[in-house]
């Protein structure tokens, strides 16, 4: 079993512990089948990850869920089966890669009271195509000795953190986001500039994952650098002694906000699902969606993960709680976002950003 088999597995016991904790709440909640049904999901997640939501939801609506993980190629898949599919929900992370299946042709329209007062109108499709279901913001993580207490993200192309920056792929979708959001906050002249004063202060090639930001930190290669704040979970959450778990305690973290937007918001980016267009069972694909985004379920998300919750009120990990705290997500529409990705990526190109 390799050592990232076994985080999963362990955060999906912890999660499991969860669903234990929320029965009585899911009982509160209004039956929604008399009898077995079932549905099928398409997602992109791995699994262990979103069994104790779906186990959560067969126990109290009775409808069975036939999960199927489709790592790679699942709107080319869904294409390919057309009318036939026996897709009923599709469920992936990145709002890069939910619109993709909104502009390949294979999701439809919803409308669900339930879904629209727990989901914030820039966090869902106004159209009822795709709905957000967790969020996971792109935050600071820095050295610990580091003032620090505020940040934006325009601050790391500054002169100031001249080789002291390490960060991932600039083509990885996490950051591609991050750079259609400049271009939809400052436009495209003030992002290409960002990614030329980022590559400048890089302390190190654009390369590894978001873990690695907090290993190099550590390690004394850089000071700063962006990653994901479920990562911060991941990490604090491992074993006492374990690498991951010096870099989690390694580090500060802090939330970015952009520096004209005078809401100051932190950039996220999400997981979510949409219907699919030929859904077999398409009153039990909604009924799936509403339940992912009431409380015990937003809760669940919150433990299994360590991923923010779309709903309102909904308490966080106590580890994200206490490392990051309530977040001020930025209003700027996802789909306003989206729209830039692809000038995102071409701008990656066009600078040199991962060379």
């Amino acid at each position: 079993m390799t050592e990232r088999s076994r985080v999963q597995g362990r955060r999906a016991a912890r999660a499991l512990l969860g669903v234990s904790a929320t029965w009585l709440a899911i009982s509160a909640l209004p039956a929604q089948a008399a009898a077995a049904d079932e549905l099928t999901l398409y997602t992109t997640r791995e699994p262990a990850l979103i069994q104790p939501l779906i186990s959560a939801f067969s126990a109290q609506s009775n409808i069975k869920v036939n999960t199927v993980f489709v790592k790679d190629g699942l709107l080319e898949r869904v294409k390919a089966e057309g009318a036939r599919s026996p897709a009923d929900v599709l469920m992936t992370v990145d709002i890069g890669n939910l619109m993709d299946l909104v502009d390949g042709g294979v999701t439809q329209p919803v409308k669900s009271a339930a879904l629209e007062s727990a989901i914030p109108a820039n966090l869902r499709g106004a159209d009822g195509q795709w709905f957000s279901l967790s969020m996971r913001a792109r935050v600071l993580y820095a050295d610990k000795s580091l003032p620090l207490t505020s940040f934006r993200y325009e601050d790391l192309a500054t002169p100031k953190y001249k080789g002291k920056v390490c960060i991932r792929a600039g083509q990885h979708p996490y950051n591609t986001a991050l750079v259609a959001s400049l271009i939809a906050h400052d436009g495209e002249a003030k992002a290409e500039q960002w990614l030329r004063g980022v590559k400048a202060n890089l302390a190190r090639k654009a390369t590894g994952g978001d873990r690695d930001v907090a290993r190099d930190i550590l390690g004394g290669i850089c000071d700063v650098g962006l990653a994901n704040s479920y990562y911060v979970g991941q990490m604090k959450s491992a074993k006492e002694g374990t690498d991951a778990r010096k870099w989690g305690d390694g580090i500060k973290v802090v939330r970015p906000t952009f520096a004209n937007s005078k809401s100051g918001g932190t950039h996220v980016n999400i997981s979510g699902a949409s219907v699919a267009k030929n859904a077999p069972q398409r009153a039990n694909a909604v009924k799936l969606l509403e339940f992912l985004v009431s409380e015990p379920a937003q809760s669940l998300y919150a433990q299994a993960n360590y991923e923010y919750p779309v709903r309102k009120g909904v308490a966080l990990d106590p580890i994200i709680g206490q490392t990051i705290g309530e977040l001020k997500v930025d209003p700027l529409p996802l789909t306003e976002i989206a729209k830039y990705r692809k000038q995102a990526s071409a701008l990656v190109d066009k600078v040199g950003f991962d060379q």
